[in-house]
Parts: structure tokens; sequence; C-alpha cells
């Protein structure tokens, strides 16, 4: 996509709405993220445990729908990124009115996933329901509605500052989903036996599951509602003309996407793989469920906090230099905690707290990174393709949550977790222990070294980017 004034060479890239960019956009656009999580990691934390401790399927056998449903997400991200590149602009936006058209279908399609009514069926019909319903929400509706969401930003406003302010808010919806997520559902869904353990309430996982179908389709027309494209994005002849194979010829020579790929990978299949142990580690390693909650809702002041500071960090420091260096502190805490072998909960909370300044000061980046990385491929190649590499990114990210859900049933097998046991043994408990502290202190020390070493949007790069870009629209 070219940015181009209205006439110019026949394309159109003009402004298409006169409301000035706002607060209206921002939390419109923190309430899309929120609604695309309370489905998306209420699956990433919670849909390993209803599927093993509910239907009583194997670690392994879910590990494999992770991995085959992310095999099918490789065509169809990045054939829905095609799709959105491709459609026109209409009364609503390019972008928006995909938000309007499949609220509906993902937030039933994931309610689909949580049927306690299944439990007593054969494990043939699970495992069939099991594979049909997970597809279905997550390669099909969810697709369909966040790589247009994810591309809408690029529309907004074309204004550095803005785009970063949207990463920001992003960010805090997809915090405020986790803190959500994390902090009351364990509080509904465990009950204690009379030896302390912690059992899975098999009817309340279905409960919470259509509550939060209704909440993510709420909070999708909220953003329907306040959000608006300024910003005309229609595909030039060139970007119409060429094909797919030469679109990803020109993606995979974008050295910035695939360092930001491998990053993303690399750090989803820490974090997720962190949010699925520490169930475990909490309800069956510390036995704390209450700290479990309390481990969600510190994040609520780190994300505000960070928030706060966020514009300041990306002008003063620049997004790429603190990202690596957030990434070396998390790694430093939870290597620490790895060797200390705690058995105290609040302690191995405080290092988590620490790590996750770290953590949460990534991501709340890791989406302006996308929109650098989209002006870098206009640059050096004169194409956007805003939907592709979004499409693209978003099954690297699927990718990290899909190694994640796989390598943790895999681990949990190979450990020798038994779901049907109420007590775990205290080898298997050392497996959890480390597979929630070694395993992130590694992954987080391998992003880092990607960002400092291979993603080449420094501060600098990116101001010279913005200078190209503007005299380029400028000139038109």
């Amino acid at each position: 996509m070219d940015l181009q004034k209205q006439g110019s060479m026949g394309f159109e890239n003009n402004s298409v709405s006169t409301k000035s960019f706002g607060l209206k956009d921002k939390v419109g656009y923190l309430c899309g993220d929120l609604g695309n999580d309370f489905t998306f990691i209420f699956a990433s934390m919670y849909l390993m445990i209803f599927y093993t401790n509910v239907w009583g399927i194997s670690p392994s056998l879910v590990g494999t729908l992770f991995l085959v449903s992310r095999c099918i997400d490789a065509f169809t991200d990045v054939t829905m990124g095609r799709i959105v590149d491709k459609c026109k602009t209409t009364k609503d936006g390019k972008f928006r009115p995909w938000i309007k058209r499949m609220a509906g279908p993902v937030a039933l399609a994931s309610f689909l996933m949580y049927q306690s009514s299944l439990a007593g069926a054969s494990m043939t019909v699970k495992v069939i329901v099991m594979f049909a319903t997970y597809i279905l929400w997550g390669s099909i509706c969810y697709t369909a509605i966040n790589i247009p969401y994810g591309s809408m930003a690029s529309a907004m406003t074309d204004v550095q500052e803005q785009r970063a302010a949207l990463s920001t808010w992003r960010s805090l919806g997809a915090n405020f989903a986790s803190i959500i997520i994390g902090s009351i559902v364990p509080q509904i869904i465990y009950y204690a036996d009379a030896n302390g353990n912690q059992i899975v309430s098999a009817s309340k996982f279905t409960l919470v599951a259509g509550i939060f179908s209704i909440c993510a389709l709420l909070c999708y027309m909220i953003c329907y509602t306040l959000t608006t494209e300024r910003i005309k994005l229609e595909p030039t002849q060139k970007e119409e003309n060429v094909s797919l194979a030469e679109t990803f010829k020109t993606i995979i020579s974008n050295r910035a996407l695939l360092a930001i790929i491998g990053a993303a990978i690399v750090l989803l299949l820490s974090q997720f793989m962190g949010q699925t142990m520490n169930q475990y580690l909490f309800a069956s390693y510390f036995k704390n469920i209450n700290a479990l909650s309390s481990l969600s809702m510190v994040g609520l002041p780190l994300s505000l906090g960070l928030a706060t500071v966020s514009g300041v960090i990306a002008s003063k420091f620049g997004k790429k230099e603190f990202s690596a260096f957030g990434m070396f502190l998390a790694a430093a805490c939870y290597g620490i905690a790895y060797f200390m072998k705690l058995t105290n909960p609040w302690i191995f909370i405080g290092l988590y707290v620490l790590a996750g300044i770290g953590v949460t000061g990534f991501n709340m980046f890791i989406w302006a990174h996308i929109t650098d990385v989209i002006d870098y491929n206009e640059v050096k190649f004169g194409e956007r393709n805003d939907g592709v590499i979004y499409g693209v990114y978003s099954f690297s990210r699927k990718i990290g949550q899909a190694l994640a859900g796989g390598l943790g049933g895999y681990a949990l097998g190979f450990i020798g977790f038994n779901a049907a046991a109420q007590e775990q043994t205290t080898q298997v408990l050392d497996g959890i222990y480390a597979l929630a502290t070694l395993f992130p202190a590694v992954c987080y020390g391998i992003v880092a070294l990607i960002m400092l070493l291979g993603y080449p949007l420094s501060k600098k790069v990116i101001a010279e980017n913005g200078r190209i870009l503007a005299e380029k629209r400028a000139n038109h």
C-alpha cells in the first residue's frame, strides 16, 4: 500500500475522516484487545486444564491438537491478511467492518470449547469435539477478527507517537484481561477437598466460559463504536498485481520482521508455558490458590505504571534498546528463582514482579514494533503489505502459543504428571518447578539476544525511516 494523496497516479491513501485522534480511539482499541483476550488468554491459561482435568484427555494429545491447529493457521492467517489487504475501504473503514462481522462467531465458538456436559461422553466423541471446536475458534473465527483488528492501527493514524500510544493501550487491554482472568477464575473453578488438594469444578468452568464470551462480544462492539479509521489504505496497482509468492519473497527479505518473529515465538513460548505451568505450580507445588490470584493481580499496578512512562522510555532510550534490557532482567529473575528452589510462594511472586517489569515493558512496545516493521518494509521494498505482515506475525505468535501448549503437554507427560491423582509425587513437583522457572529464564535470555543482535530497528533507524516516509508523503 502506498501513502499517496487522492488523484496521484490514480490511487488513494488520503484521510477518510476529519475526527481528530484522541482518548476514544485509545479506549476503543484497548477494548478490542480486551475482547480478544477474554477468549484467547482464557484458553491459554485454562484450556489445557479443562481438557485434562474435566474431559480426561491426555496432555500429549492436547499438545498434538495445538500443533495441528497451528499448521492450519499457517494458511488461514496469511490468507486472511491477503483478503484484508485487497479489501476496498467502505464508509466504516477498511478493517472495522470485520470486527462487527466476526464478534458474535468468535464469542460463540469460544463458549463451545468448554462444554462440561460432554465429560461423560466416549473418548472418541470428546476428541472429535475438541479438534472441531478449537480449530473453529482459533484458526477461523479468531483469525478473521484479530488480523483486521491489528492491521487497523495503521489506518487510525500515521503519527508515530499516536501509534506508540495505541500499542501501549492495546497492551493494557491484554494486561487487564490477564488480571481479570488470572485472579478471578481460580477462585471460581477450584475447590479444596478434605486433604487440601485443589479440585476443578466442571460446571463452573462452562459458566465462566459463557460469561467471558459475553464480555468479549461487548468489548468488540465498544471497539467498533469508538475507533475511527482516518487513513485510506487502498492497494496500489503494483500490490494488486503481485502474487502471493512474490509477497512472501519480499517478506522473508525483511530482516526486522524475521527478527521480531523469532523474538515473538520464543517470548510467547515462555509466557504461555509459564501461564500454564503456574496453574500446576500453585495448585500442586505451593498448594496455594490464593497466592495464584495475587500473582495475577500484581500485574495491574505494574502495567499502569509502565504505561505512564512508556512514551518517555521510547523517546529517551528507544523501543529496541529497552526491550532487550527488559528481557535480560526477566531472564535473571527466573534464573535466581530456579537456583533458590523456593518453597514460599510470596518470594516467588516478588521475583515474578521484578521480572514482570521487563516482560511488561517489552509487551508495551510489541505492537509499535510491528508498525515500525511495516514502515521499514515500505522504505526498503516500496510495499506496505499491512495485512500480510500482520498475518505472518499473528501466525508466529500462535506458533509460540502452540509450542507452549504442545511442549507443556508433552513435558507434563514426560515428568509423570497424573491428572487423575489428587496429589503428585515429589519428582513430578520438582519437574513442574523447573518448567516454571528454568524454562522461562532460558527463553527470555534468547529473546534479549535476538533484540540486541538481530533486530535492526534502533531508535536512530526508526527516526530515519520516519523522515524518509514523511518526505515521500509530502512529495505526493
